[in-house]
């Protein structure tokens, strides 16, 4: 019984070296270092604060060489140093990733483990994986104000749901957060999750990136089968429940909100916000929902990604349509000699002469349609297509000069049934992603038709100024509350300043640790320069290039196939350029993410979550990328 206490009898280790260890540094902020102080002797003088002890760092590399010892020279054999850090790493994994504080001694043969801890200042654990996937980039408070409620919220519904009354006291709106105006989720919380679930502490990062998985216990699974019973059962709903909701919800929905915003009072533009995220709350859980019910079907039955049909996804769809409207403008132009292939002088000569009044139609007949997609779809602070068509316009142009090459939809002609139940979960997160977008679109909307009308009246200064405010902050401007009014110019230029300090940092970490963490200050130069990095494969195939390094969309470069693009994330606003090059780096994402889909339909080698391969990469440089292997190499 756990209340009973056993009598221990075992030896007493005689060290020759003492000391103790922990699995992350939690002083240097050094994440990829295990910290280590040692004496000769036994364990008793370390641990008692009576002594200095030598200090050490043991650096874990990104390739398979020995881990690298920092510090100071001392008595400790560097095999030993190595070999306690590997022991304190080990630790680490087997207790679901907390970080540990061990204490050990070595009698001349053998390492004893004499001791092993958590390390409570480092939780929670903060991670970006997946969560630099599902919202990238540096996030303004408006955009996190809404977006951190819906996804928490949703999360904590489908855990409810399979958790029923285990779920007490677990608390869902600590799912994500925000470090370096960056977004991060719990894995801390998640791990928990899981595990009261029956179900592996990485189960998510399984899901969604195709990461290893570990076994659960048949017990804590038997145990959890009501509740995984309930989640199957919204699975295997979830087409008739989607176009139920659908044809009741979100079309009439759409529908109503097509009418102009023009004369709408703050107070009406308010009402309409409020409609929008009241219908997004059913959005986001499909857009939650059918990824990992497409991502878990194709690992039940072990379907290949060239199996599948990734057309229904907006960006796909919205590439497909634009090269079609190249490929007949190209009929009705005739000599394209006579053009020139720099935009702004295409678009001028096209405007000046009737007979090409017929592209011009189409490309606005492509804006209303494809419209609401922009470059970080999840982020309303970003401008859609719409607002800015000028990436669009590049594109076309490109496009129009240089066809791009055609995507494989036609050479799946043949499913197994196993693929084809796939397939259907795959179709309807393409229609999932289209409704969210959109209704994420509208909501933009809104909030700009707001700053509009304050911009006019005063209440702000700039374009943009609205997104650095929180919705309940919005909600007590149209109350006119005399009291926060006041602080907004001030609170708008501290949080914008804010913003773009969080910008200007070149590199961020993968994982945080604590609530409250401590300042960036990774560089690049204490990482070992290596021939290869290592990725996830998320596209099959073999390119090599030049790099060519595409931080954001504002400015949009030639791209072609000798190329091989790098990039920190993509999303449905960048699918028109990955189509054209030769390979495709990215340093966040898994093989659902928006490149890996657009890179498989258009048979181009990628590789995914990189880390910092916009950095660690140089402009020219030469690479191979295997997008089976998930490697670079620099050539």
């Amino acid at each position: 019984p756990e209340a009973s206490m056993a009598v221990l009898v075992q030896i007493q280790v005689q060290g020759i070296f003492s000391g103790v260890a922990f699995s992350r540094d939690p002083l240097l902020g050094d994440k990829d270092a295990v910290a280590i102080e040692a004496l000769p002797g036994a364990a008793s003088a370390v641990v008692s604060g009576q002594v200095t002890p030598e200090s050490y760092q043991v650096v874990f590399g990104h390739s398979d060489s020995l881990p690298e010892i920092l510090g100071e020279s001392g008595d400790l054999p560097p095999s030993l140093l190595q070999e306690v850090a590997h022991l304190a790493r080990d630790l680490e994994t087997r207790y679901h990733g907390v970080p540990q504080d061990i204490e050990w001694s070595y009698d001349g043969r053998t390492l004893w483990l004499l001791q092993a801890r958590p390390i409570t200042t480092l939780l929670p654990i903060w991670t970006r994986k997946i969560a630099a996937e599902v919202i990238p980039g540096v996030i303004r408070p408006l955009t996190w104000s809404v977006n951190q409620p819906l996804t928490c919220g949703t999360w904590g519904e489908i855990f409810s749901l399979v958790l029923g009354k285990r779920s007490r006291g677990l608390d869902f709106s600590q799912t994500a957060t925000l470090h370096y105006a960056r977004a991060y989720f719990n894995a801390s919380l998640l791990g928990q999750i899981f595990r009261r679930m029956g179900l592996p502490p990485e189960s998510l990062e399984f899901l969604t990136r195709g990461a290893s998985m570990s076994k659960p216990s048949l017990g804590s699974t038997l145990r959890n089968i009501p509740g995984l019973w309930r989640l199957i059962a919204r699975e295997l709903s979830a087409k008739k429940n989607f176009d139920h909701d659908y044809q009741h919800l979100f079309l009439p929905t759409l529908q109503d909100l097509g009418k102009p915003t023009a004369n709408m009072s703050p107070s009406d533009l308010l009402g309409r916000i409020h409609q929008i995220l009241k219908v997004l709350e059913s959005a986001t859980y499909y857009s939650i929902l059918t990824p990992l019910s497409a991502a878990l079907r194709q690992a039940l039955f072990r379907v290949k990604d060239q199996e599948l049909d990734p057309s229904r996804t907006p960006e796909a769809a919205a590439l497909r349509s634009l090269q079609t409207i190249a490929t007949a403008s190209r009929d009705l132009l005739g000599n394209l000699d006579q053009l020139s292939p720099q935009t702004a002088s295409l678009f001028a000569t096209l405007a000046e002469s009737p007979q090409t009044e017929p592209v011009l139609a189409q490309l606005d007949r492509f804006l209303e349609r494809y419209g609401y997609l922009s470059e970080v779809g999840t982020d309303i602070a970003v401008p859609t297509w719409k607002e800015n068509p000028q990436p669009i316009r590049e594109l076309f142009a490109s496009l129009l000069f240089n066809p791009s090459p055609e995507s494989q939809k036609s050479e799946i002609s043949h499913q197994s049934w196993k693929a084809k139940l796939v397939q259907g979960r795959v179709d309807l997160k393409g229609q999932v992603g289209g409704i969210y977008s959109q209704l994420l679109a509208e909501l933009r909307w809104s909030f700009v038709a707001l700053e509009q009308v304050w911009c006019q009246s005063g209440l702000l200064a700039d374009q943009g100024d609205i997104f650095f405010l929180e919705l309940a902050e919005i909600e007590q401007m149209i109350a006119n509350d005399p009291g926060f009014m006041a602080q907004v110019e001030p609170l708008v230029a501290q949080r914008r300043s804010h913003y773009q300090q969080n910008s200007q940092l070149s590199t961020v970490p993968t994982v945080v640790y604590g609530s409250a963490p401590d300042p960036v200050n990774l560089t690049l130069g204490n990482w070992t320069a290596s021939e290869k990095l290592q990725g996830i494969g998320a596209s099959p195939g073999q390119a090599e290039g030049r790099v060519k390094i595409l931080q954001n969309l504002q400015a949009i470069p030639a791209v072609d196939q000798t190329m091989i693009l790098v990039v920190p994330y993509t999303d449905a606003g960048w699918a028109p350029f990955l189509a054209r090059a030769g390979g495709i780096i990215s340093e966040v994402g898994g093989r659902l993410s928006h490149g890996a889909i657009i890179a498989r339909e258009y048979r181009i080698p990628a590789v995914m979550e990189v880390a910092y391969a916009t950095q660690r990469l140089q402009e020219g440089q030469q690479v191979r990328i295997d997008g089976q292997r998930g490697t670079v190499e620099i050539l």
